[in-house]
């Protein structure tokens, strides 16, 4: 049971951080002080990055997503509880009754209550996989979405290279000025509400 709501707390992809920065459409300026330029064009260098966490955190296909895979959890978790809660009680009703078996009565019992314990643990293992098989899924479809966007971003500003932008990554040290973050998640989430508008209705039968 422990280790399902440890698996319950990974998909604190519900408990969203949304961050914002400062950065404004077309030319990626700084809101922050320190004495850096905010007068570098993104056109300058061609080069420019994102923080992914903050793209990604505020991509609404992430969010709806996430809330599905949260509310599957809860319901697995219900079912785990239910199975969980009538184990216990049958064990308990056996310790009571056990005096008044046979000893192959009580023996067959023991088994039975092994063979469903195992049971029980089996099913919990299956799920927390399920529930771990999705979030990777749509971590994959995001990333996907993501560097498609870029690619069209990047053409359509001209931009030779977009960075990812993560503390302890590979990048120390970027000029905030050529921080695309907040253009690309409007972008994006932009792009995503107009293809669900787009999309088809399903057909009635």
């Amino acid at each position: 049971m422990k280790k399902f709501s440890r698996v319950l707390g990974v998909l604190g992809i519900t408990a969203l951080v949304f961050s914002s920065c400062d950065s404004k459409n077309g030319t990626a300026t700084s809101g922050s002080t320190g004495g850096e330029s905010s007068e570098i064009k993104i056109s300058d260098l061609k080069i420019a990055y994102i923080h992914t966490d903050s793209v990604i955190n505020n991509y609404t296909y992430f969010v709806e997503k996430s809330a599905e895979i949260a509310e599957k959890g809860k319901k697995f978790e219900g079912e785990l509880s239910n199975r969980a809660k009538g184990f216990e009680q049958e064990v308990a009703n056996f310790q009571k009754s056990a005096n008044t078996m046979t000893m192959n009565q009580a023996r067959a019992k023991e088994e039975e209550l092994v063979t469903k314990e195992r049971n029980l643990v089996t099913y919990r293992d299956n799920i927390m996989q399920e529930l771990s098989a999705d979030e990777n899924k749509l971590y994959n479809e995001v990333y996907d979405r993501i560097q498609v966007y870029l690619k069209d971003y990047a053409k359509d500003n001209e931009l030779e290279m977009i960075l990812s932008y993560t503390r302890g990554g590979g990048v120390w040290y970027a000029n905030e000025a050529l921080d695309i973050t907040k253009s690309v998640s409007e972008g994006i989430n932009k792009s995503y509400e107009t293809s669900k508008t787009a999309a088809p209705a399903p057909e009635s039968k």
